[in-house]
């Protein structure tokens, strides 16, 4: 099959995407208005950036009638926000934080899931999140426009939170303790309990 991407349109290039691009790890972003209304929304489109400074990216896909969630609205309001991971045993509480609430109507409150204070940031983070990263924004780069356009959020990450029971003998975190869970096309996620090493070349 050849697809001629361009053509396409954004709904299907989309579909193709998530299900071609996996696994997807998930960042479960919590922020906070410039009122102080917290907002906590999943996202798949996540990945490091570099450690030079040390720096993660999360897309905010703009809504299906070209509008900006809150996630991006609150970020460019007060430019912090934390990630918290997302192991199995929070996948049902994840997914119910993706259901599209009014304007200021928190998801920690609505589907109760537990905040917990950061040190550097001021919106709170998972508190059962074996790993959250406090943020603060380096920069938003918007590809597209319009319903389903990209808003590139980058963070420059100030405070990691790692939760003891997940590190290994040498104080790492351990893969299979950790057991978090990536995204794939549709309804379909995956854990990253079944794994291999490879040797990588000198």
């Amino acid at each position: 099959m050849e697809i001629d991407v361009a053509r396409l349109k954004p709904r299907d290039a989309y579909a193709l995407l998530i299900s071609v691009i996996l696994p997807r790890p998930v960042a479960w972003v919590s922020t906070l208005s410039a009122a102080g209304r917290g907002n906590l929304a999943p996202y798949s489109f996540f990945q490091g950036v570099t450690a030079n400074p040390p720096t993660l990216l999360v897309v905010v896909a703009n809504k299906r009638d070209g509008g900006i969630k809150d996630t991006l609205r609150n970020v460019e309001e007060t430019r912090e926000f934390t990630v918290s991971l997302v192991p199995f045993a929070l996948a049902e509480a994840m997914n119910a934080t993706s259901a599209s609430l009014p304007h200021g109507e928190s998801e920690f409150e609505r589907f109760g899931v537990a905040a917990a204070s950061s040190v550097r940031v001021r919106p709170p983070r998972v508190a059962t999140s074996p790993v959250a990263l406090e943020c603060a924004l380096d920069r938003v780069v918007t590809v597209g426009e319009g319903p389903l356009a990209g808003n590139i959020v980058l963070g420059r990450i100030l405070h990691a939170h790692v939760d003891d029971s997940v590190l290994d003998a040498d104080g790492r975190p351990d893969p299979a303790k950790l057991d978090l869970i990536g995204r794939l096309g549709g309804e379909g996620y995956v854990r990253t309990r079944d794994r291999f090493d490879l040797r990588r070349p000198d």
